[in-house]
């Protein structure tokens, strides 16, 4: 890592003083889907940090949130097992030689985890005593003041600091702001993981590309990518859209009808559209499937559908991929392959049944091998190593390849021009003259 590449003000792991102190670390483990772990690299990926930790004799309680347990529409927290962070907890297990304590509390129906009470008191004993190795508190979202914007917010962060000595933030993936990310940081004595760290470091090849710069988005909604997808196309010499966020795009430029794509995303794509008619850095594909059903796929159903024949009142079905045969055409190929720098947050296709384009994609990608590939996103690493393991086990161990374990992070620092711009990061800079 080139700390060279970090603001100096940056509070870090290394200098903060643990010995007998209980940790307080924040990380992104958000890999669990139905009670199942998908990809465990954003697990994994936290291990050094936890090490650390352990070497410098910290005490860890680990803290993580596991999907989106709030309803938006109620504000009602369902605390369901699916959302638990016991999967986590039995992997660490079963990869290091620590006994982990999964702490729990009363849950209010409705409202989640209201408070951290005295149950945690002789867990916290046991703890600084060496009984137990590291604690795991319940997923942070089940906890009712982790994203409100109430009074309940207050009494978590200050319920989070009396349990603490240190707070250390490796979440990089987790830049939203919210007590466990935010608030607490501004409680306790706060330093950035060996993580996080990485990740910010690394960030400077987005930001500060060689060029040619090939940036690569995919996604299934339009209206939250936007500041940041503007931000990229002004950075970028090429841009390649994928997913419905392409879909929309096309709908927009061409005034085609596409299953899927709303008036409304529609309308907000008009401008990504009038920016390029002057910029001219969206990469058209060439080819598209086009299928009856997003549901079940029926090969006989699918149809080739050529971009450039899309006209003013043309009324498509759904466009689940980017047809491989557009990763062998003669000018993508040349684009692609004579990048200096390639930037992938993207599934091309509808998963798992449509996976055709993102793996031919993915493929040629690795056929540049002076490039440096930057890929971002849980979706994105995890079908990459579906797809292409070889490629994917490849780019662990090549300095020219880097896996970001949050896309919506590296986004949002395009987009703000910085990763201190995000308050949970900003909070571990040192004041000036500090």
């Amino acid at each position: 890592m080139e700390k060279g590449k970090l603001d100096p003000r940056l509070k870090l792991i290394q200098q903060a003083h643990m010995k007998d102190k209980v940790v307080l670390l924040r990380v992104d483990h958000n890999v669990v889907k139905k009670g199942i772990i998908k990809d465990p690299y954003r697990i994994d990926a936290t291990i050094g940090t936890l090490y650390a930790i352990a070497a410098a004799g910290g005490k860890p309680i680990l803290m993580s949130h596991v999907g989106r347990p709030r309803d938006k529409k109620t504000g009602m927290i369902s605390c369901r097992e699916e959302q638990s962070v016991l999967p986590i907890v039995r992997y660490l297990e079963q990869k290091l030689p620590v006994k982990i304590h999964p702490q729990t509390f009363p849950v209010d129906p409705g409202k989640g985890i209201v408070h951290i009470d005295d149950s945690m008191k002789p867990t916290l004993d046991a703890l600084r005593k060496g009984a137990i190795d590291v604690v795991y508190l319940p997923n942070s979202r089940w906890f009712a003041g982790e994203q409100s914007k109430g009074p309940e917010r207050d009494v978590l962060s200050d319920e989070l600091a009396a349990i603490a000595d240190l707070y250390v933030n490796d979440a990089f993936g987790s830049w939203g702001v919210a007590a466990s990310t935010y608030d607490v940081a501004t409680r306790l004595p706060s330093f950035a993981g060996n993580l996080l760290q990485k990740e910010i470091a690394n960030l400077y090849r987005v930001l500060e590309p060689q060029r040619p710069f090939v940036g690569v988005v995919a996604g299934a909604k339009y209206d939250t990518k936007i500041g940041p997808l503007k931000a990229l196309y002004r950075k970028v010499d090429h841009l390649i859209l994928g997913g419905l966020m392409y879909n929309t795009f096309l709908s927009a430029k061409y005034g085609a009808t596409i299953n899927g794509v709303s008036d409304e995303d529609r309308a907000l794509a008009m401008e990504l559209v009038e920016l390029d008619r002057t910029g001219g850095k969206i990469l058209e594909m060439p080819w598209l499937v086009e299928s009856e059903s997003a549901e079940v796929r029926s090969h006989e159903g699918d149809r080739l559908v050529e971009t450039a024949r899309l006209k003013e009142g043309v009324n498509l079905q759904y466009i689940l991929d980017v047809h491989e045969k557009t990763f062998q055409d003669p000018h993508v190929m040349e684009i692609i392959g004579s990048a200096r720098t390639i930037f992938v947050n993207a599934v091309m296709g509808l998963m798992p049944l449509f996976f055709e384009g993102s793996q031919a994609l993915y493929r040629l990608i690795s056929e540049n091998a002076s490039a440096t590939k930057l890929y971002a996103g849980g979706d994105t690493l995890q079908e990459l190593k579906n797809l292409c393991p070889g490629i994917y086990m490849a780019g662990l161990d090549d300095p020219n390849t880097y896996y970001f374990t949050g896309g919506g992070s590296v986004l949002a620092a395009i987009e703000q021009g910085s990763p201190y711009k995000m308050k949970p990061f900003a909070a571990l800079l040192r004041e000036e003259g500090a």
